[in-house]
Parts: C-alpha cells; structure tokens; sequence
C-alpha cells in the first residue's frame, strides 16, 4: 500500500497541470474562425513544451496546425486554405468532416485534369490473344498501395478493341484520340501504326489457335458454307464458314466462325477453288468430320461439289455423300421466283408504266382522290426489274391503290397507261404468289438458326404452287408452273435433310412429313406414300451408320442410364404440355438404377429397343398454347442424350446443317474501301479475328442500349450473323 501512494500522487498532478494548462487556453468554436476576430496566422517564436501532445490522428496530414497572433490554434487546410479551430478540446471530427467535403470538390476539381486512374482486376491468366499472364490490378494509384500499371497489357487490350470493333489502325494517330488517352492514363505510352498491325496479326494467330483446338474437341461433325467476296479494287477473296454444335458451359448451342478469308486471283476455275477448300479443311483438321457443304454463293457450286466428293472419301460423309451438297431454303426461294418471274414480264411492266405515270404525271390528281376516299398514305413503289422483291412491293402498292388507280383511270381514259379489269386480277393473283414467298423470307433472319425451323414452310409453298399452277389465268398458271418446276429441282437436293431435322423435332417426328406429302401429292397418293417410305427408310439406314460408329453402350459416357417405360431417364422438365427446361443431373445412383434395369431386362429375355423405335413410338411434345416459335430444340436433344443416345449424334450433326442461313447478295458481299487497300493477310487477320471475338462483343453490350442497331462509324466489315 505504501508503494501504490507516490504512483497515484504522480498520476493525480499531471491531471491536475493538464486541467491548469486547459484553463489558461482560450475557448474556441468548431466552426470557421468569425470574421470579427482577425483571421492572420503569423509566425511566433515555438518554445518547446515536454508535456505538448503529438497530433497522432491521420487527418493532420491534410492540415497544419498554426499559432494566430491572438494565441488561438487554428487547423488549416492544405488544400483549400480553410481555417479551423484546433484546440485541444474541439477534436478531430470537424476536421475529417471538412476533409470530406473539400476532397469532393475543390480538391477533385483541381485534381481531375492530372490523373484519371483507371484500375481494372484480372481475374484470368489468358488474354485473349493466347498470351498468359498473372491476375493483377491494372492503373496506377499513388495513393493505394499494391496496384500498378501494365503498358504491354493495355497496348493488347488497345489493339483487340482495335480489331473488335473494326476500327481503322490510323486511329492512334489522330490527336484527339492520343489526348483522350493521355488524360486516361498519362504513363501509357501510345503505339504506333505498325505496332498496331503487328499485335492485330498475333491476336489472329492466338486466336486461331484456340478456334482450332475446339474444332479438334468437338464430338460432332461440322458443316461449311462458300461465299465469295469482292473487294473496291476487283480482288476476289474465298470465305470459308464453319458451323457446329459447341458444347460448352454444358450448353449445345449453334457457332458459326469465319474460317479462312482468301484471296482468288482471277481467273480461276471451280476446280481450284475446290483445291483450295480441301487444303483449308486438311488445315483446321476437320476434312474427315463433314456433314455438309453450302455452295449457294459460290460461282460453279455443282462442279465444286463433284470435286470435293472425288477427293473426300465417301465412306467418311452421311450416307456415302448423299447429304454432302445441299442448298439454304432462301436460296431456293430466291432463285425459284427469279428465274420463273419473267413469265410476268409483260403484266409487271405495265404495272410500272402505270405507277410512273402517276408519280411523274398526275401525282397531285392521285393524292386527292386517295384523301377523298380516306386512304392512309403508303409509299407508291417503282420497281427494279432485277429484284423480284421490289417488284412485290410495287404490285403490293398498286393493290392497295386499287380503287384509287380505277377512279384516276376514268377520268384519265384517254391515256392508256392504267390497268383494264382483267389485269387486276392477274395483278391480284401474282401479288399473292409473291407475298406467300416475301414473307416466309422474313421468316428465316434467325440468329444460328437450326434446320428444322423452316420445314413446314417449305412444304406449304410447295402445296400452294402445285394450286396455283391451275389458275384459270394463263398468266398465273404459267408462272406458277415455271416456279414449280424450279422448286422441286432445287428442292430435291435439300428436301432429305430438311426431312430428317423434322424428323427429330420432338414436336412433329413422322407426323409433318405424312400431312404434307399427302397434301402435296393429294391426287397420287402412291407417289406419297412411296416417298414417305424412301424417307423413313433412309432415315433408318442413317440411324444404322451411326449406330455402329458409336461405342457399345457401356462405353459410351453419355448412355449411363436406360429407361423402358419412363418419360425420360433423366427425370427431365421436358414433359408434354410442360415447358420447363429444368432436368436433375445424373448421378451415381441413377447409373446404378441404369445398371439393375439392364441386368433384369437381359436376364429376364426381353429383347431392348433401340432409341430410334423408342422415340418415334413415344407421343409428339406438346408445348403451351402460343408459344410455338420459342421451343429450344437442343435444349430437350441435350436433356434426352442419355435416353437416346444414338439419335442425340444425329441431332447434333443434322441441325447445325445452315439450310436457314440467308444468302448474301453480291452487294452485300463487297468490302469497303478501308479493308480494300490492305494486303490479303491482313485482310484474312482483321475479318478472322473480329469474326471469333464477336461473342465477347455481344456477351458485353448485352446491357440496355439506346439503339443496338446504331452504326459504329469505322466498321471494317460485319459479316452478318
């Protein structure tokens, strides 16, 4: 106890000096320093104090504490010059509140036209143009410690989305671009036109490195497509288009990549052009894994087809190459009206002499009279006589104009430029033709869409043009018969696969084929009858070809469980009348459930069906009411693989078969003036490479937008999706 004392008297008188030392100091406010008291700090002579605190708290580094000529402590702030009272008694929460409010303003705005710091985590360790690197936190900031900037990480990423938006190389040349950068990130320093270049070729080639690994994992075949290209300087280029079913992310989803993009010096034959091809193909790796092949906008499509069936062994192809060559169903449509249109050649020119007439003549006339009878405005079309669409917009137009045109003609009899009664009625007649084909058009811009959309469109037009061929008026007859003979030729190539993918649309199975061929054949129904039998047959001989390349079922992963009598072995949300898409995944158990089923089924002498007889046996899926169009076909072949394992290939490969794809006219098919000066391999790089980082485009800007559809100024090229 006798020791405690002396301890407790010594801590007593320092409280006691602090409690004097306070007394003796001045009161002061927290708020700003009045201007009724002189706010000057002067300098006084500092006498050095033991018993002086040391200001510990963080925020006296953005203030100094001074001394006033009338002894009162202010803080003031070394960024706006702000004097605060600082006793020893006001605190530090003035002073954080302050600092709060002055970084907000004063100092960011003096602050903001040095630095803009940019900091971005790396969560992968492979950018994309196949380099790898360490996630780490990109920009720099002073003030934070553990981040810095990264010049060669940010020149890449300058140059993909140099690439990905197809903007020009020039673009880091332009001043105003060098000085928004610069404000970004003033350490970054800016590249230059052939470093640009450079590191876009290594973006291609990392690229097309990771493009070609997939394609050499992708269980299924692939198709291709043939278009060719035309540059402003007349060069001719080759694009070689892939499509598949990609299985990432356990997703079975349509890809469709830009392989090769190259260069044809003319003149050149079909059999180069073939040459060419199989050399790409060998290149990529997939020369013994086709389905298909799409020559629609390839001049000499048939003799290329010969070609590549000589070379490619048949044995390798569906149906020893039976279901090599086929064409896209907007291609058949097109060609069909085209080549079949000039049977109304005389009616259409009339048509157009009359709209010219009126447009150029007697407008005002026509204005009125459309006013009087309470029409609402449509434009009056003058067709091109090349462009069949055009010319259904022009028929369209007059129809609608009917009553106006035949009012404006009586009181115009002299002139002979309007249409007599008769006329209309073959003007009427035509314009449904051209509508029924105009619109199923429509149909077909899907994006990757899969072979089965359009089946029972195809078979509707066929059974409307075998009706129309017998119209009372020589006109329409005659031209319904031209595009009907021109239909079926173009058609039988094509019909067998549309065929089959209808086949394995759950929603239809043999039912489509059936109705339509009896309809279309509805006076010779032993001709429908025979060629649903050749259908079904050959569907049965594909079915066997898969069959016996694929693996036992005990080897094969994807067949792990068998169900006889179930709706689906995998208890799948895909149940008739049930639109869910929602499947439990396999597990352990359900392989052991798949395992008890075989022993009993084989030790008990039943005979197992295929999956092919399963499935046509099973009833149609039947989906909600009105939501036809949004069936995802892969989504029920990938939650039935493992009860149909054997027809779940042959979706794969049949679907992703781009007999939907539209066709691109020569116009669309030109490259702009800034693709067209460059060299061929940079041409090949820049179109490639924009092609394979679509996806991450899209992925991007999948946000809302104003207007996705806005153009982007320095476009290289977009090859449409």
């Amino acid at each position: 106890m006798g020791e405690r004392l002396p301890i407790a008297f010594r801590c007593m008188t320092k409280v006691d000096d602090r409690i004097r030392y306070s007394m003796l100091e001045p009161t002061a406010m927290e708020v700003p320093i009045p201007g009724s008291v002189s706010n000057a700090v002067v300098p006084v002579p500092v006498v050095h104090n033991p018993r002086a605190r040391k200001l510990r708290s963080a925020v006296w580094q953005d203030f100094t504490k001074e001394r006033r000529a009338d002894g009162n402590c202010v803080a003031v702030c070394n960024h706006c010059k702000k004097q605060l009272t600082a006793t020893s008694r006001s605190g530090t929460t003035h002073l954080r509140n302050h600092l709060a409010i002055c970084t907000t303003t004063s100092t960011r705005r003096a602050g903001k036209r040095r630095k803009l710091v940019v900091r971005r985590i790396l969560h992968s360790k492979t950018s994309t143009d196949g380099r790898s690197g360490d996630g780490h936190t990109s920009g720099e900031d002073h003030d934070n410690k553990g981040t810095h900037f990264d010049q060669e990480l940010s020149r890449r990423d300058l140059v993909r989305m140099i690439v990905q938006h197809g903007y020009r190389f020039s673009i880091v040349d332009d001043v105003g671009f060098q000085k928004f950068v610069k404000n970004l990130q003033p350490q970054f320093r800016m590249v230059s036109y052939d470093t640009v270049r450079a590191d876009s070729m290594e973006i291609y080639e990392g690229q097309r490195i990771k493009l070609q690994d997939v394609l050499f994992k992708t269980p299924c075949r692939v198709s291709i497509s043939v278009d060719m290209w035309r540059s402003n300087t007349q060069m001719d280029y080759l694009c070689l288009t892939c499509h598949y079913i990609d299985h990432a992310n356990d997703e079975w989803k349509v890809k469709k990549k830009i392989l090769n993009f190259v260069n044809m010096e003319a003149p050149f034959t079909a059999d180069q052009i073939a040459n060419l091809i199989l050399e790409k193909l060998h290149s990529w790796g997939i020369d013994r894994k086709l389905a298909a092949v799409i020559l629609d906008n390839c001049t000499g499509g048939e003799i290329i087809a010969r070609e590549l069936l000589k070379v490619l062994q048949p044995r390798r192809l569906l149906l020893n190459g039976d279901l090599f060559h086929v064409r896209s169903c907007a291609y058949i449509l097109n060609l069909t009206i085209q080549e079949s249109w000039e049977q109304a050649s005389d009616i259409s020119g009339r048509v157009r002499k009359m709209i010219n007439y009126v447009k150029f003549e007697r407008f005002q006339k026509f204005r009125d009279i459309a006013k009087a009878l309470h029409m609402d405005q449509k434009l009056l079309v003058v067709d091109s006589p090349d462009n069949w669409s055009t010319s259904y917009l022009m028929f369209e137009s007059a129809c609608y104009y009917h009553d106006v045109l035949v009012r404006l003609a009586e009181q115009e009899g002299h002139y002979d430029a309007f249409l007599a009664a008769n006329d209309w009625a073959d003007v009427k007649a035509l314009t449904e033709i051209l509508d029924v084909v105009y619109h199923a058009m429509e149909k077909f811009p899907v994006e990757n869409p899969t072979a089965n959309l359009y089946f029972n469109e195809m078979c509707e037009i066929h059974v409307l043009l075998r009706t129309w061929r017998n119209s009372p008026s020589p006109v329409v007859a005659k031209v319904a018969s031209q595009m009907l003979s021109k239909f079926e030729g173009f058609w039988d190539l094509t019909r067998p696969v549309m065929a089959f993918a209808s086949i394995l649309d759950p929603r239809y199975k043999m039912k489509s084929l059936e109705y339509f061929f009896r309809l279309i054949y509805a006076d010779e129904q032993f001709t429908a009858k025979t060629m649903i039998d050749v259908i079904q047959n050959t569907f049965h001989n594909l079915y066997n070809d898969y069959k016996h390349q694929s693996s036992d079922s005990w080897k094969n992963p994807s067949v792990i469980c068998y169900s006889r009598n179930s709706g689906s072995c995998m208890g799948s949300g895909y149940s008739n009348g049930d639109d869910s898409k929602t499947f439990s995944r396999i597990t352990l158990s359900d392989a052991r459930r798949g395992l008890d089923q075989y022993i009993q089924e084989t030790s008990s002498g039943q005979s197992l069906k295929s999956d092919l007889e399963m499935y046509l046996e099973e009833a149609v899926y039947r989906q909600k009411e009105g939501n036809q169009d949004n069936f995802d076909i892969l989504g029920w072949w990938k939650s039935f693989a493992a009860k149909y394992p054997v027809l779940s290939q042959m979706a794969r490969d049949i679907l992703a078969i781009p007999v939907s794809i539209i066709p691109l006219d020569s116009e669309a098919r030109t490259l702009n003036e800034y693709l067209s000066t460059m060299d061929p391999l940079t041409v090949q790089g820049l179109v490639c490479a924009q092609d394979w980082l679509r996806e991450d485009t899209e992925v991007a800007g999948s946000g809302d937008h104003a207007d996705d559809n806005a153009p982007r100024g320095d476009e290289l090229i977009v090859v449409p999706n």
